[in-house]
């Protein structure tokens, strides 16, 4: 009688071996399958929050901000979230994780490691940023005068600065938490690391070989964990007939959202969406940020379906109290458009199955707010009961069996 399971093993290894299908490497840990997110053999839909401000938040220990992320998790948890995107970086002023070039706080980092562990107990995996395109929170531009140097993007480039850079992605990797004692690389929490927000650079050749460099140097570090770039979804020289869905046109920011995530070691794509700061304050009351946002998730489900093959994820979304025109139905209404677009892609198996918007606040970080806040109890919050309904819906989708072929 042939044995079974001798022969769906051999079978498994002959499938894996040709590259037809695809499993998390461990149990525990999400990993990819063509354009599909897996867990423990399970598709992944995904419903989260920005929070940039935990780190530091937990930090300060005299203004009891534990207490606050606890809070924040607690409520988000409670609407179903299960994905959050945060900072593993500060080079700013204030409570700086990274004093100067390999010198850290161990009071900020053991802030990191209780956001870690929070988030473990609530359920809630983390996308974790390794640095900021921006000056806030120190950002590229600290790390160049680190180095003596003046041009932003020599961040880039120079070798001096790049190794700084590497040698911050090796210690936060490879930093042993302080309360569960497992070394960050080693833990399931951990969604994904992210390699910058929102780069700029001027010259694209430049950005695609540093993404290239680091990616490779993450991976080489860290096989455990997916990783992607940061990037908001600008169409660049790749595909130039793409970069009629950009706002406004043609945007010069150095990226290029088709060759930046063929790169093989990056996981999955991303892309931001602001209409009411990228697009004219006109264009709200005529629809043109209500077709701007179809059309600019719509290309890039299609370019991740047809040319990256590679999950999307809209890790940035949300609409600022201080435009002209502002209402929480107005909000609701954007929340429920990009909602509505993910589920419908996850539905019908497409590749963006999930949205993490900006951003989750609490009533003691609300000073952090740039109108963009989503505060998750605060009197009727209509707001709140909308990300639960996308919670619940994605939850209820059925999922695939253990092994699936990939759509390569």
């Amino acid at each position: 009688m042939l044995n079974t399971v001798s022969f769906f093993f051999f079978l498994l290894l002959f499938l894996v071996g040709s590259n037809r299908i695809t499993v998390a490497e461990k149990a525990g840990f999400v990993g990819r399958n063509g354009t599909q997110f897996l867990l423990n053999g399970e598709q992944v839909y995904l419903n989260g929050f920005n929070a940039y401000w935990m780190m530091t938040t937990a930090a300060d220990t005299v203004s009891k901000g534990r207490a606050t992320v606890t809070t924040a998790l607690r409520q988000a948890s409670a609407v179903g979230m299960n994905v959050a995107r945060i900072w593993g970086f500060n080079e700013g002023d204030y409570l700086p994780l990274q004093i100067s070039p390999g010198s850290y706080s161990e009071d900020v980092f053991k802030g990191l490691d209780f956001v870690v562990y929070e988030a473990g107990r609530y359920k809630i995996k983390l996308i974790i940023s390794l640095v900021n395109n921006f000056e806030d929170y120190g950002g590229r531009k600290k790390y160049v005068e680190w180095a003596g140097l003046d041009e932003p993007d020599e961040f880039y480039t120079n070798s001096v600065v790049k190794q700084f850079y590497k040698n911050h992605v090796k210690t936060v990797l490879t930093r042993k938490n302080s309360i569960t004692g497992r070394v960050y690389k080693e833990d399931p929490t951990i969604f994904s690391w992210e390699l910058i927000n929102e780069p700029r650079c001027n010259c694209s050749i430049v950005l695609q070989s540093w993404v290239k460099e680091m990616a490779s140097y993450v991976k080489s570090i860290d096989s455990n964990h997916l990783l992607e770039i940061g990037l908001e979804g600008f169409y660049g020289g790749s595909k130039p007939d793409r970069t009629v869905y950009n706002p406004g046109g043609a945007v010069l920011t150095g990226t290029d959202f088709i060759s930046n995530n063929q790169v093989p070691e990056i996981d999955f794509a991303t892309i931001h969406i602001y209409p009411d700061s990228w697009l004219p304050l006109q264009s709200s009351r005529t629809g043109e940020q209500d077709e701007f946002v179809d059309k600019w998730i719509g290309a890039h489900i299609q370019d991740c379906d047809n040319i990256i093959k590679k999950p999307l994820l809209i890790t940035e979304f949300g609409k600022s109290s201080k435009f002209p025109g502002f209402s929480l139905e107005e909000r609701n209404k954007f929340f429920k458009r990009v909602y509505d677009v993910i589920y419908e892609s996850a539905r019908t198996g497409g590749p963006c199955t999930g949205g993490v918007f900006w951003q989750l606040t609490t009533n003691r970080t609300g000073s952090l707010g740039d109108g963009y806040e989503v505060f998750m109890q605060q009197g009727p919050n209509t707001t709140a009961s909308l990300i639960a309904q996308q919670s619940i819906k994605l939850r209820n989708l059925k999922y695939p069996p253990l092994v699936t072929h990939s759509a390569a």
